[in-house]
């Protein structure tokens, strides 16, 4: 049987928007060393105040003031790229912590609104400048941080099965520093999360290939985020003509 850890209860506080602005890669990391008492509890700028006080009733401590430094609260924001600017370099793509950019090299790529968590990393590394935060027009809620965290999760773990794999056929070697988030989305289908659909289907506005699913429950979240991606898409072909 599983034991909850102080870890997993500040964990389950954090707004799981994996924005590092807190320092550390990702909310998990830093629960861990509010946990080992390495962090303080001011540091997360998305969740403001009210995440700051809820640490500290958790922790039974006074609250200290949000640490501004480490970015500003406010309204839940998204990505948006301009296609019409996109290079389909894919660095957004390597950025992204919860697989919410949708594209391939040399492709539009396109963010799913419903998975983005507002965090901006992809925003910095693009070499055009073409993404923007807009803001959402809705709260960022307990449902959206608990999705954010599985899929933050399940990307990672995809990530490492990658490097061990490229390190197995001495690939790793070679790529050595290298991101491998673009790597992971021509991984096979077989992965823990159904990854996005292959260039030429996702333009040709085809269907996109379901994989198994280990459950109905599987299934079921596999179809909805099937149906998000090609929302997103579509979105993204009406937009490119008009």
């Amino acid at each position: 049987m599983s034991t909850i850890t102080l870890a997993d209860r500040i964990d389950g506080l954090l707004p799981q928007t994996q924005c590092t602005k807190c320092g550390y890669d990702g909310c998990r990391p830093y629960a861990a060393a509010i946990a080992d008492g390495q962090a303080d509890i001011n540091r997360c700028p998305p969740g403001g105040e009210d995440g700051v006080r809820a640490l500290a009733a958790l922790l039974d401590r006074a609250a200290p003031p949000l640490d501004l430094s480490r970015g500003q609260p406010g309204p839940l924001m998204l990505a948006v790229v301009d296609e019409a600017h996109c290079i389909g370099c894919t660095l957004c793509i390597d950025a992204c912590p919860v697989d919410a950019i949708v594209g391939a090299a040399k492709r539009m790529h396109t963010v799913v609104d419903e998975l983005c968590t507002g965090c901006d990393l992809c925003v910095a590394p693009c070499p055009v400048d073409c993404i923007a935060m807009v803001p959402a027009g809705r709260a960022w809620g307990v449902d959206d941080a608990r999705q954010a965290r599985e899929r933050h999760d399940r990307r990672a773990r995809r990530l490492l099965e990658i490097a061990g794999a490229n390190a197995d056929t001495g690939a790793g070697a070679r790529r050595a520093g290298a991101p491998l988030a673009a790597e992971a989305l021509r991984a096979s289908p077989a992965a823990a999360e159904p990854l996005p659909p292959a260039p030429a289907a996702a333009e040709a506005g085809g269907p996109i290939p379901s994989s198994p699913a280990a459950d109905p429950a599987m299934d079921d979240a596999a179809s909805r985020r099937r149906a998000a991606i090609e929302n997103a898409l579509a979105r993204a072909r009406a937009r490119r003509m008009q």
